[in-house]
C-alpha cells in the first residue's frame, strides 16, 4: 500500500489533471533518462533486483523525479511515503518515520520520498540522518537545485546522487503520442495536431514533460472532439514563451558561467547568445552589466584597458535608457569584450600578492618611504634616502626596491603577449635591465 502526505489531487484518478493520469507506473513506461534506466544501466539493475538504496534525484522540473521514485518503490515492493518540503514540518517527518518503523516491524521496507528536499532547513535535513543510517527508511530526495550547495554534507554523504536530464524532443514526442492515444489520456478526444502545432508544443515544453501535458490539456479543453489543433491555439494557451531560468538557482549560475567563459574564449556569437538567453529568461540586465565589468577586469585587463570603459558605459546607458533600449548597449559591450585581446595577468598578480601578504605578515614600511610631514618625523629618519623618481634619468630610480626590505625582487605582475600588454611587458623588461645594472 502506498501512502502520501502530498496534497491529494483528486478522489478519483480519472478526474485528476492529465499529467497525473499519465504518470508512468512501470519502468518501461518512463520516457527519457536512458543514461540511468537503459538496459544494463546500474540504476535499472538495482530496481529490477528490488535493491534500492538512499539517493538524491537531481534534475530540472518535469523530468520525472517523483514518478521514478514511485516506480522504483513499486518495483521493490516497498511502502511509499511522500513528503513535500514546501508543506511538511518536523511533525510530518516524525509521523512518516513512525509509519516506516511500524512497516519495518511487519517485515516491509519503506521508501520515504521528499520532494523539493532543498527547501528543508539544516535541522529538518538532519532529522533524517539516524533513520537513514539505521535502515528505517530508504531515503529518496528530489531537488531541482545542485545538492552540493543545497543539501547538508552529512545527508549528501549517505546518499548517491543521480542526475536527471531534460527530455529530448524525441522523448517529448513519445509522451505526446502516448497522451493522445491512451485511454487514461485524451484518446476519446481524438485530437489531431498539425505538424507546426506539434513542433510548437514540443518547443514550448522546453524539455519538461509536465508542462507539455499541461499545455496539451488546455488545448483539449478549448477544442471540440475530433478537432484539428493548429499552431495558433498552441501558442495562445502557452501565454508567453517559457525558458528554464531560475534566478539564483542552478540554471542561473550555469548560464552566467558559460557567458563568462564565452567572453574569455573570444566567442562573440556564443557570448551574445547566452546573454540573450539570460535576459529572455528574466535575468536582471543590471546584473549582466555588473558581470561585464568583472569580465573586463578579470579576463582582458591591461591587454585592452578600453574594455573596462566600454563595460561601464554600457551600464551607464542601461541606467539612462532603461532595460528595453539599453539592451543594445549590453550587446555592443559583450561583443567588444569577446573580441578584445585577453589577459588575466592582473587577476593572477592580485592572487599572488594576496597570498604573499598572508604569508609574510605585517612587514614595516622602509624608512626612506615613510611620510614625513612634521619635524619630529624627519628627525626620526622618515623619508631619509628617498630617491625622487622625476629627478632620475628617464624618470626612473634604477635599482630602487619599493617593497619591504625583506621582499626584494618580487614579481607578481607578468604581462602577456596580448594587446597593450605587449608594450607594457617590453617596458618592464627594459626597466628590470636598468635595475640589474644599478645593483
Amino acid at each position: 500500500m502506498q501512502k502520501s502526505l502530498l496534497p491529494e489531487v483528486s478522489a478519483q484518478k480519472l478526474n485528476a489533471p492529465l499529467a497525473e493520469r499519465m504518470r508512468p507506473e512501470k519502468l518501461d513506461d518512463i520516457f527519457g533518462q536512458r543514461h540511468l534506466l537503459g538496459p544494463g544501466k546500474p540504476l535499472r539493475i538495482l530496481v529490477e533486483k528490488g535493491q534500492l538504496h538512499s539517493m538524491l534525484l537531481w534534475g530540472p522540473p518535469g523530468t520525472g523525479k517523483t514518478t521514478l521514485a514511485e516506480v522504483m518503490s513499486s518495483a521493490a515492493n516497498t511502502e511509499f511515503i511522500a513528503l513535500s518540503a514546501v508543506l511538511a514540518g518536523v511533525k510530518d517527518i516524525r509521523l512518516a518515520i513512525e509509519e516506516a518503523q511500524h512497516a519495518l516491524h511487519a517485515g516491509k521496507k519503506t521508501v520515504l520520498f521528499v520532494d523539493e528536499v532543498h527547501r528543508f532547513n539544516k535541522a529538518q535535513q538532519d532529522a533524517f540522518l539516524p533513520h537513514v543510517e539505521k535502515g528505517t527508511v530508504i531515503f529518496i530526495g528530489a531537488t531541482t537545485e545542485n545538492p552540493s550547495f543545497e543539501v547538508n554534507n552529512a545527508l549528501l554523504s549517505r546518499t548517491r546522487v543521480y542526475l536527471l536530464k531534460s527530455l529530448s524532443s524525441e522523448d517529448l514526442s513519445s509522451v505526446l503520442e502516448k497522451a493522445l492515444t491512451d485511454k487514461r489520456g485524451l484518446q476519446e478526444n481524438r485530437l489531431n495536431f498539425t505538424e507546426t502545432a506539434r513542433e510548437a508544443l514540443l518547443f514550448l515544453a522546453d524539455g519538461d514533460a509536465r508542462r507539455l501535458l499541461n499545455l496539451l490539456e488546455l488545448c483539449a479543453q478549448l477544442s471540440e472532439v475530433g478537432s484539428e489543433i493548429d499552431e495558433e491555439l498552441v501558442r495562445a494557451v502557452s501565454g508567453s514563451a517559457y525558458k528554464r531560468f531560475d534566478k539564483g538557482g542552478d540554471a542561473f549560475y550555469d548560464q552566467i558561467s558559460v557567458l563568462h567563459k564565452a567572453v574569455r574564449g573570444s566567442a562573440p556569437d556564443a557570448a551574445l547568445y547566452w546573454m540573450c538567453r539570460m535576459l529572455d529568461g528574466g535575468c536582471d540586465p543590471f546584473y549582466v552589466a555588473r558581470r561585464f565589468v568583472r569580465m573586463a577586469s578579470e579576463d582582458i585587463g591591461n591587454a585592452d584597458p578600453r574594455a573596462m570603459q566600454v563595460a561601464l558605459n554600457a551600464w551607464d546607458v542601461l541606467q539612462r535608457l532603461g532595460e528595453g533600449e539599453g539592451e543594445l548597449a549590453l550587446a555592443q559591450a559583450v561583443i567588444y569584450l569577446a573580441c578584445a585581446p585577453k589577459s588575466n595577468a592582473s587577476y593572477v598578480a592580485l592572487s599572488r600578492a594576496n597570498a604573499h601578504v598572508k604569508e609574510t605578515g605585517t612587514l614595516p614600511v622602509p624608512q626612506r618611504f615613510k611620510n614625513a610631514p612634521t619635524r619630529l618625523m624627519k628627525d626620526l629618519g622618515h623619508g631619509e634616502g628617498y630617491r625622487y623618481a622625476h629627478s632620475e634619468p628617464a624618470a626612473y630610480a634604477a635599482g630602487e626596491n619599493y617593497l619591504p626590505d625583506d621582499l626584494e625582487n618580487r614579481n607578481y605582475y607578468e604581462p602577456v603577449e596580448q594587446g597593450l600588454e605587449i608594450q607594457i611587458k617590453k617596458k618592464l623588461l627594459a626597466l628590470r635591465k636598468l635595475d640589474e645594472r644599478a645593483r
